[in-house]
């Protein structure tokens, strides 16, 4: 796709938002914002592109993807265009640099909204079950003994944690067994990223590696996960071979968060 034809779309997109914000109706904005929510891995360009063409869009994702999650998409359904980069493969390890120093280009592409498709249920990314008890108060306690604080706001939603330099925020009105669990991958990342891997690594590897020991923390204090951090992982795109690359790392932060419960 031509680099005029990508800037026609993304401002025709930016134009209708702008003349609904000038017209008064507030809800465009809200729709916008929400739609960043549901669709924080895409570009700003192509959360305009799915807002402006379906407002009501939850959960989009190409045809082969809705094939490989057992579902397909309905007779006579328009796609959704976005912008899709073709990248330029510099290195072995490419992929895992930052996008801006690899992209080529861009290709017209096409996704489609959850209801726009049939076939076997989602499942629930991201829920965990159980009580963790004690051990909630006990992680947040480790976390202060590690300089690491540990707070509250409802201005990072619809992340439920945050995590940067010390500090981890956390989303209030959580379940005892989400905020446990995502007070674990924040502090995962805290652990783990803080110092030199954090420049030697992409967010892909530290996203894969903060819910892996999130999920084994959980597993032993006996919540449950279910699909949840496999769900998640592989919104990152990890896969087997990045996770097991990734073990020690992970092993180790798991076990200092669980000595730290076991000791409390």
């Amino acid at each position: 796709m031509k680099s005029e034809q990508i800037k026609e779309l993304t401002d025709k997109a930016a134009e209708q938002l702008i003349t609904a914000l000038n017209a008064g109706r507030s809800e465009a904005l809200t729709g916008y914002l929400k739609a960043i929510g549901r669709f924080h891995r895409y570009s700003l360009h192509n959360v305009l592109l799915i807002a402006s063409q379906k407002p009501d869009a939850s959960y989009v994702a190409g045809f082969r993807t809705w094939n490989q999650l057992g579902r397909f998409v309905k007779k006579g359904e328009k796609g959704i265009l976005i912008l899709a980069p073709i990248v330029r493969r510099k290195a072995e390890n490419d992929d895992e640099r930052d996008e801006s120093t690899s992209i080529a280009g861009f290709r017209a592409a096409y996704v489609f909204d959850v209801s726009q498709t049939d076939g076997k249920e989602l499942p629930q990314i991201g829920i965990v079950q159980g009580d963790p008890g004690q051990n909630r108060d006990r992680l947040r306690s480790f976390a202060t003994a590690q300089g690491i604080s540990v707070e509250y706001s409802s201005e990072i939603a619809p992340a439920r944690g945050t995590s940067s330099g010390g500090r981890i925020m956390l989303l209030p009105g959580q379940s005892p067994a989400e905020e446990f669990s995502t007070l674990a991958h924040e502090l995962a990342h805290e652990l783990l990223h803080r110092g030199d891997r954090r420049g030697s690594t992409s967010r892909r590897i530290r996203e894969t590696e903060a819910e892996a020991a999130a999920f084994v923390v959980c597993h032993d204090v006996g919540l449950e996960t279910g699909s949840a951090a496999c769900d998640y992982i592989q919104l990152w795109n990890g896969d087997a071979q990045l996770l097991t690359e990734s073990l020690r790392y992970v092993r180790h932060a798991a076990s200092q968060m669980l000595t730290a419960l076991t000791d409390a």
